[in-house]
């Protein structure tokens, strides 16, 4: 019976792995995700591994050769054995691809007067309300502190929407 494990691969020579575990029989599945963004005025797309640093690998015989195969670090294992990994991730990670690339779902947008929480920095773990962008994909994030309101500004990588109308439980 044939199932999927993960393997860790060397980076920066992904490629190569993968080259060595097809070149000795086995199919590897590396899903690269499709990213969007504006770089010095014009519109780039480019496809970084959706796993860095990790691919899928399918187990029809033997794991050894997969296990020690160049280029790789080794398989996910547990107790002396592969991880397996269900079809059903597989499939679903499958499902998400256009054109070979994965499209993963928008996070909501902030509006202003959102809730949100900061995820990383000096503030993180604190909940504030999001007022606005700024340049330089920084946003305005009003937070309760020191028995007032003060204006932070934090880049938007590090702050989540949170999409219940209590912060609280979130």
């Amino acid at each position: 019976m044939s199932y999927w494990t993960a393997a860790r691969l060397q980076l920066s020579h992904e490629r190569y792995a993968l080259h060595c575990l097809t070149a000795l029989g086995y199919t590897t599945y590396f899903p690269r995700l499709r990213v969007r963004r504006v770089r010095g005025g014009r519109k780039i797309e480019t496809a970084p591994p959706l796993f860095p640093g990790y691919a899928f690998v399918l187990i029809e015989l033997q794991w050894h050769a997969a296990r020690w195969a160049p280029g790789t670090l080794g398989l996910v294992m547990s107790g002396g054995l592969p991880v397996r990994v269900h079809n059903a991730v597989i499939d679903e990670i499958r499902s998400r691809e256009r054109g070979g690339l994965v499209n993963l779902p928008k996070l909501p947008e902030p509006r202003p007067g959102s809730h949100i929480r900061i995820l990383r920095g000096p503030f993180q773990g604190h909940l504030g309300l999001y007022e606005g962008m700024q340049p330089h994909e920084r946003v305005m994030v009003l937070l309760a502190l020191l028995g007032g309101q003060q204006r932070v500004s934090l880049a938007q990588r590090d702050i989540e929407v949170l999409t219940n109308t209590n912060p609280l439980s979130g």
